[in-house]
């Protein structure tokens, strides 16, 4: 898990990065791009599974089976040639499930439909509102999981991100500079991560993709006693910002999932935030490696904690997900198609044994 030395030094320089750094009070609006409309999307996954043996099952992710301010989900419409599919929702975390079963010798696959309407989002941090959210809610979003503990080096590394900040508003930044400035896109990585957090701070090995670095600042906020939460989705549209690394560029979106996060403050209700982006725009825009204090880094860092651009679309907020009636172990979260036949769970990245495309049209 990595040398306790390194890990020991690792801690004592992590408090020291927000020292310099000045937490900014500037507003992330969406100024510099078009007025915040409505925009509508069909999103639509078809899914095969290649190899059955024996009963079959898939299961898909609905869109956010509840409204918020960036986005409504007008249908979620779903169909299983073959077998039989129902819907199945946990409403603590605006989750929804389409399980579909097949019987042995029958050619499993499931195409789900989901319709929302979506619109740039952004909290302003400069005038105190008067949100509604319930202590269930929150004390919910401020639990460990699996992967997530909130425990040990999680709530040492949190202590050490905050020291010196006081307020709920210079804790969640002061966390979000803490990820930017320590954490790394790992292009390695398989699909969006898995989001071991103790295992990245203990092995001191910060390289991840979005599913590993937001998860990493919502832990370090639960443990900083701030109410957070992953919201895994996928990129629908090109980004309106002239960002190339930010957007899904053709129709065909199959790879374009990506994990976002959200924080409660007392005086502003969810923020939106995501670190992870910032670092996937240090690797990825063009010409790629760009520094921290590049422009383009520079406007993503100041825009992405406090607004997002809706060029995506939310799945669920869950965490360990249990899949109706699974004979295997929870998921650590729910963004990707999954399957099962009676040899066990279908790597959901492997095209040879899994076929999947997921398509996007704009309503006009």
């Amino acid at each position: 898990m990595g040398d306790p030395m390194k890990r020991r030094e690792f801690l004592q320089s992590a408090g020291t990065v927000c020292a310099g750094l000045a937490i900014s009070k500037a507003v992330p609006l969406f100024a510099d791009s078009a007025p915040a409309v409505w925009r509508t999307f069909e999103v639509t996954a078809r899914v095969e599974v290649l190899k059955p043996a024996g009963p079959t099952r898939i299961w898909l992710p609905a869109a956010l089976i509840k409204n918020t301010p960036f986005q409504k989900t007008l249908s979620n419409k779903f169909a299983a040639e073959g077998g039989t599919a129902k819907l199945s929702e946990d409403k603590r975390q605006s989750l929804g499930i389409v399980s579909a079963t097949y019987p042995d010798h029958a050619k499993p696959v499931l195409t789900l439909t989901s319709r929302v309407s979506l619109k740039n989002h952004a909290v302003d941090l400069s005038t105190p509102a008067h949100p509604h959210a319930s202590r269930a809610e929150l004390d919910f979003f401020l639990q460990p999981s699996r992967y997530m503990p909130t425990d040990g080096i999680v709530k040492d590394t949190a202590e050490k991100a905050t020291k010196g900040v006081t307020t709920e508003r210079d804790k969640a930044r002061a966390i979000y500079e803490w990820i930017v400035e320590n954490t790394f896109r790992d292009p390695k990585v398989r699909g969006c991560g898995r989001g071991d957090i103790r295992f990245m701070l203990e092995s001191g090995d910060l390289g991840g993709k979005c599913a590993d670095l937001n998860a990493l600042y919502v832990g370090l906020a639960r443990a900083a006693r701030l109410p957070a939460r992953d919201v895994y989705g996928v990129r629908v549209a090109k980004s309106e910002l002239g960002y190339k690394s930010l957007g899904a560029n053709t129709n065909i979106i199959s790879k374009s999932q990506h994990c976002r996060a959200e924080v409660y403050l007392s005086q502003y209700g969810w923020v939106p935030v995501d670190p992870a982006d910032v670092r996937k725009i240090v690797l990825e825009e063009p010409p790629g490696n760009l520094k921290l204090d590049d422009d383009m880094v520079s406007k993503a860092r100041t825009r992405l904690f406090g607004s997002w651009e809706m060029n995506w679309m939310a799945y669920n907020y869950a965490h360990d997900v249990a899949l109706p009636g699974s004979n295997g172990e929870p998921v650590a979260f729910f963004m990707y198609p999954q399957a099962e036949t009676a040899d066990g769970r279908v790597d959901p990245l492997d095209p040879d044994h899994f076929k999947y495309e997921i398509t996007v049209k704009e309503a006009t």
